[in-house]
């Protein structure tokens, strides 16, 4: 059995293992993550679920098998510490290009790719390089710098960035026990211009003065048209990087235009049949969803500038103005009719469907399949100061609400990866790992009452200052008012198939889905704050400046193609 000990040497943080009595363990060592039910055959397609991805000059397999290098609790806060592996069970002619990291409080359940140069056809044609270069995609490192050390004996860990010849970059970082430098034969660098940019992302390992830092990257752009792939390495060194700050290795680029794993119209049918989420609603949601052909046909009313009526909206939107940008010359708003009106605020649950968007994700080695739900009506926020709790009267409430989730899945498998959980102006992933699962392999959505954010598990999520115990509250909780999703859904968009998916009339309104409305809402506010206690008081303006932003009037969201990740990626 062994223990972590520390020590100083040359100003960093250095540990290694000693043996110890055999009351002590070790560090846990993360177990292998499954996913609830088996992953089906997929409907036969062109490179999707094949294991292997054409990138142009490279072919690219994932790895998912590792033999473990090194182990250390240098995380803070994390006691179980965090492990670095080396990729096994290379197929013969593929290289590796880097090693991999993972926190020990996690099942394991990453990956690196490893490739190998591709003799291209005749016909085939790559794009953003000069073709006619004699360099080999990939060659080995001329030699390595040592990154940092543990240097107190056997068993410790020494890190090692690869020095690429000119003109290459490397891909990932190597890890040994020994201060022995690796061998050349070890990793490949790839060619610069096979290569983009990446960028850090999540902290991995940290020393307790940041002396030495690890980090998970990924590709600098992305997004449906960018071509970054992730290799699924680490980054460390032992200076300051900033978060848009280039590093010393790269990923790698697409450069396959056809985007041949990227799954098929049938294919996709039979994702969302296997993926599909079930997203549950509050039990006293009174605020439901409901298709957009519902909204149209129960009232809902096209406004345009300097005009007082309102027009009635065909039921396939075919009377919406199309293109152009969110100008403020036309806006959706509900019946006129109070008794109209509040039959669309409520929504029809039983016609809700998803709307679903699928493109290319980190240069098409994934595939987003996103998933948009209306509700007519967004209801007013639920305030929590401290204990208290109070329904607001208008604060929050706005016609029209476009929410989403986001499912990610591998293309070299078809294994579903990650989902992200959009909340309001921001969102989350979620590995697959931290989902919960209803009939196999579809995972749970849960919308939050009256906003319908989206979270991964059922509770209470305070949107302002947890901290304070400030902020809107997302109340969830499973219900007996849900939609599944894989089977009520209609596919909207999947541009890279060119156009078998044929886009409704109402996708292409970039206006927005409900009027905007000014409002004071320091009244509500006032009338809060002389419910507090005296010495929890706070001033008007820094209430203002705990709430978020878009709860001081209401304006009607615009449609799903007006939003930053139609195109780009998530935010997180």
């Amino acid at each position: 059995m062994f223990e972590l000990l520390g020590d100083k040497m040359f100003g960093c943080e250095c540990f290694c293992w000693h043996k110890h009595t055999d009351h002590q363990y070790p560090l846990p060592q993360p177990q292998p993550f499954f996913l609830p039910s088996p992953i089906p055959e997929w409907p036969l397609g062109q490179g999707f679920g094949t294991g292997k991805i054409n990138l142009g000059e490279l072919e690219v397999v994932k790895i998912t098998e590792f033999e473990r290098v090194w182990s250390c609790s240098l995380l803070r806060g994390k006691a179980e510490g965090v492990t670095f592996y080396k990729p096994v069970g290379i197929p013969d002619g593929f290289f590796c290009l880097g090693y991999y990291c993972q926190p020990n409080d996690q099942p394991l359940r990453g990956y690196v790719l490893v490739a190998r140069e591709r003799v291209a056809s005749s016909t085939e044609v790559y794009c953003d390089y000069d073709s006619d270069t004699d360099f080999p995609a990939l060659r080995k490192p001329v030699n390595y710098s040592l990154i940092w050390s543990t240097d107190c004996g056997s068993g410790c860990g020494f890190f090692w960035l690869p020095n690429p010849p000119l003109g290459y970059k490397a891909m990932g970082i190597l890890v040994t026990d020994t201060p022995d430098e690796p061998d050349v034969e070890e990793v490949r660098c790839v060619r610069e211009d096979l290569t983009e940019t990446c960028e850090i992302m999540d902290t991995i390992l940290a020393t307790d003065a940041n002396t030495f830092q690890v980090w998970t990257t990924r590709p600098c752009r992305r997004g449906m048209f960018c071509k970054g792939v992730s290799v699924g390495t680490f980054f460390c060194c032992t200076y300051f990087v900033s978060e848009n700050q280039e590093l010393e290795i790269a990923c790698l680029k697409n450069l396959d235009p056809s985007l041949h794993a990227m799954p098929n119209l049938d294919q996709i049918h039979a994702l969302i049949k296997h993926y599909g989420a079930t997203v549950f609603f509050h039990p006293n949601e009174d605020c439901m969803p409901s298709s957009v052909q519902w909204f149209f046909k129960n009232g809902a009313l096209l406004y345009k500038d300097g005009k007082v009526n309102g027009e009635p909206i065909d039921y396939l939107g075919s009377n919406l103005p199309s293109g152009g940008t969110n100008d403020g010359a036309f806006w959706i708003d509900l019946p006129r009719d109070d008794n109209a009106r509040k039959n669309v605020r409520n929504g029809s649950l039983e016609s809700a469907e998803l709307y679903v968007h699928v493109k290319p994700a980190l240069g098409g080695t994934f595939t987003d399949i996103v998933m948009w739900i209306f509700c007519p009506f967004n209801g007013p926020a639920n305030l929590k100061i401290g204990l208290m709790n109070i329904q607001m009267n208008k604060i929050g409430q706005h016609v029209g609400d476009w929410e989403h989730f986001t499912l990610r899945i591998s293309n070299f498998t078809g294994e579903l990866w990650q989902v992200y959980f959009s909340q309001h102006s921001g969102g989350e992933w979620v590995d697959a790992f931290n989902l919960e699962f209803i009939e196999g392999n579809k995972p749970i959505v849960y919308s939050s009452k009256h906003g319908h954010a989206s979270f991964p598990h059922p509770g209470i999520y305070l949107q302002g200052s947890d901290k304070l115990g400030i902020g809107i509250r997302n109340d969830t909780a499973r219900s007996k008012y849900f939609v599944d999703s894989s089977t009520r859904y209609q596919i909207v968009a999947a541009e890279y198939l060119g156009g078998v998916v044929t886009e409704p009339c109402w996708l292409q309104y970039m206006r927005e889905w409900g009027p905007t409305i000014v409002y004071d809402s320091r009244s509500e506010l006032d009338k809060i704050i002389s419910l507090l206690p005296l010495f929890v008081r706070f001033s008007v303006e820094n209430i203002f400046d705990l709430f978020p932003t878009e709860l001081y009037g209401e304006e009607g969201p615009t449609g799903p193609k007006e939003k930053d990740n139609w195109v780009g990626d998530e935010r997180s």
